[in-house]
């Protein structure tokens, strides 16, 4: 049995439409179709934010919430990529999410093939004037300097991208088609991770996808906007037309998922392969006052994602599935998957595998998400969702009846609430760091090109 992973950067569960989220902007005709064929997960929560910790308890199968911040991977640390190659598997990883090669990371180790794709968003792999965009148009009056250099950086990559097949998700898909197409006759199975940046910002999708914004608007095309701040540095018109270009990103994604899930159902992958779309995390695009992620920002735009698993063949397809689960958990079930569950014995993840079958429940009654330097925490079940600030304002949410997160009811459900906080001990509640500047550490650009 093949393995493939498929991970969409920034990608809100609420952006696809086959989940049926009220307000959803967009369809994506690929990924409903390849979820019809699916079991769908609802609620499978990354724990420790956010981009390379993410990743990092995917490929390893622990989580490192209470003791792992942004960084390389280790000495001991024992990957995924490296297990299958163990157990007999081809092993690849094909990537424009360049977190995972800047130097030092050594997120390829233990992959036979590797392949990077270059220019998303920060990666400074250009210098110069711009040719064909201009800074002007897509900053405004109250970015300040600092942030205006940030955004050129990400420019620079984007100048002179403008068909479809200029993108690095494109190139992405591309150059794994080719991968999987030499892979069928390498007489063993493969293990192949893709990972793709978008729809991470900067939200500047091509022209054929641009098309959910209002068509009157003449304004300024804010494609990299800032965050950990309140979004009044905008207008209500440009924060419609910035949700519209993400929402453009969402779409020309699943475009670009169609010549993947085509080209892979045409050498036969799709009968022989457990395939897993799946995002990192989501984006807030404001919905609670903010752009861009942060550890303030505990909420389902950033933690619900689509997770999304098909059998060889499509067996169990069609299924929907409430039951909770972590991305710790990811490795431990196609581990068990393949029947080589017995190295998964020292994870801290848990095979999904009943719940994938449909033949047993959850093995969690909560989950626990946050960043390692930073608080607050959120605290889960199916059907409640606790944000513990650490400094009092905690808020409490009945995702059922709720599911956008509009009404605190904490003071009426404070059983809830202590129900779910006394799941975990304190070490989940010990940073004493603040969350200002946190995601900043981690991914904004070096500007000293700029």
């Amino acid at each position: 049995m093949n393995v493939i992973v498929i991970m969409l950067d920034s990608f809100r569960q609420d952006h696809v439409s086959y989940y049926g989220w009220d307000g959803c902007p967009l369809k994506t005709p690929n990924l409903d179709a390849f979820s019809g064929e699916a079991v769908v997960f609802d609620n499978v929560y990354p724990e420790n934010l956010p981009t390379l910790p993410v990743r990092t308890d995917l490929m390893t199968g622990q989580c490192g919430l209470i003791n792992r911040s942004w960084r390389s991977l280790g000495e001991t640390d024992v990957t995924a990529s490296e297990i299958f190659r163990k157990e007999g598997y081809l092993t690849a990883i094909i990537a424009d999410t360049y977190h995972l090669f800047k130097p030092g990371q050594n997120y390829h180790r233990g992959f036979d093939i590797f392949h990077w794709i270059r220019g998303a968003e920060y990666d400074n792999c250009r210098a110069g004037q711009l040719k064909h965009l201009r800074l002007e148009d897509h900053v405004n009056d109250k970015m300040d300097d600092h942030w205006k250099r940030i955004v050129l950086t990400a420019l620079r990559n984007l100048d002179g991208r403008v068909a479809p097949e200029d993108f690095p998700c494109w190139q992405t898909v591309t150059k794994t088609l080719e991968v999987l197409e030499d892979a069928r006759t390498a007489g063993k199975p493969i293990f192949l991770w893709l990972d793709t940046f978008q729809p991470h910002e900067p939200w500047c999708p091509p022209a054929k996808f641009d098309t959910f914004g209002d068509p009157d608007y003449d304004g300024a095309k804010i494609i990299m906007p800032p965050g950990g701040m309140a979004a009044d540095w905008a207008t209500d018109a440009e924060i419609r037309r910035t949700r519209s270009l993400y929402a453009g990103e969402a779409a020309y994604i699943d475009w670009c998922l169609g010549k993947l899930l085509t080209g892979m159902r045409q050498m036969g992958y799709m009968d022989d392969s457990v395939v897993v779309i799946l995002s990192d995390h989501g984006h807030p695009l404001a919905d609670h006052g903010k752009f861009l992620k942060g550890p303030d920002r505990m909420y389902s735009e950033l933690l619900k994602v689509p997770f999304i698993v098909r059998l060889p063949g499509g067996d169990c397809g069609g299924k929907r599935a409430t039951d909770l689960g972590r991305f710790a958990d990811l490795l431990p079930t196609l581990l068990d998957l393949t029947g080589l569950s017995g190295n998964a014995r020292e994870m801290s993840g848990k095979s999904l595998r009943a719940s994938l079958e449909g033949s047993g429940r959850s093995p969690y009654e909560a989950t626990i998400s946050g960043y390692f330097r930073a608080l607050p925490r959120c605290l889960r079940n199916e059907r409640y969702s606790y944000i513990a600030f650490g400094e009092g304002g905690n808020q409490l949410y009945d995702l059922t009846s709720d599911p956008r997160e509009r009404t605190n009811i904490i003071a009426d459900k404070t059983e809830v609430a202590e129900d779910l906080l006394g799941r975990f001990g304190a070490i989940y509640f010990a940073s004493e760091h603040k969350p200002k500047g946190v995601q900043g550490t981690f991914e904004v650009a070096d500007t000293s090109l700029g």
